[in-house]
């Protein structure tokens, strides 16, 4: 049964301005595989981000695509580069439960969509600025912001992470932006967590107490529950249906 956030979203699919610009008639979608069935994925290619880097920008040239897309949901081994993933400096989740010391987290909540550095990233609704910040681990968002929305009655959010630290120089928490309006371009690989360039799109509910920051990856134990929480990026995104 579907949320009430996730119905309010649906219904209003076709009013939301798309966060990167995408000619549905002439370019394509490259879905990308971040699992363990992607035996190109070895331990060497994903720990360094010059190569990983190589690596993406040879696949979205060899399939003629603008960006490669994908993730919600998926179990991902490209975690294992960072140490990050295996906790998140607390023994309590954000739901209130005692976490494992060693739990590791790998699975995905948002949609990445995967590009050039300065690619610009637009606002698909009207909301205000809940807060930013630079997360600046190894494998972490780098430069994030949070947005948050109300549509009918229902209050959500919008994380936007590995951006351009200039993106966030002079952001206000409370600043207000329009729907279609620029917020941001995708980060370098210095300024994004040591990533190739993507943008990672997350549809959050409750926020909890996070502020510049919410999980993007979860433990396989917790995926039910943070799943509820972020549904399908896609809702908003509406591009999944263009990959191949």
């Amino acid at each position: 049964m579907k949320s009430p956030l996730e119905n309010v979203l649906q219904k209003n699919q076709s009013s939301f301005r798309t966060v990167v610009d995408f000619n549905v008639d002439t370019e394509k979608l490259l879905r990308m595989d971040f699992t363990g069935a992607n035996k190109e994925l070895t331990p060497e290619l994903i720990a360094d981000t010059e190569v990983f880097s190589k690596y993406m920008d040879q696949k979205l040239l060899s399939a003629n695509a603008r960006y490669g897309i994908g993730g919600y949901g998926e179990d991902r081994i490209l975690y294992k580069r960072s140490d990050h993933f295996k906790s998140r400096g607390s023994n309590v989740s954000p739901f209130g439960e005692a976490l494992e010391e060693a739990a590791s987290r790998s699975i995905h909540l948002g949609i990445d969509i995967w590009g050039k550095a300065g690619t610009k990233v637009f606002v698909p609704i009207g909301g205000t600025v809940h807060s930013f910040a630079y997360n600046d681990n190894f494998g972490d968002y780098g430069a994030t912001i949070i947005l948050q929305h109300q549509l009918e009655t229902i209050v959500f959010h919008t994380l936007y992470g590995h951006l351009s630290l200039a993106d966030i120089a002079n952001m206000q928490e409370g600043k207000y932006i329009s729907r279609g309006e620029l917020l941001a371009h995708f980060g370098e690989a210095s300024e994004n967590g040591n990533w190739p360039p993507h943008l990672h799109f997350q549809i959050i509910q409750d926020m909890r107490l996070h502020k510049g920051d919410y999980p993007g990856v979860c433990s396989i134990s917790e995926k039910e529950k943070y799943l509820h929480n972020c549904p399908d990026p896609d809702l908003m995104l509406n591009m999944m249906k263009y990959a191949g």
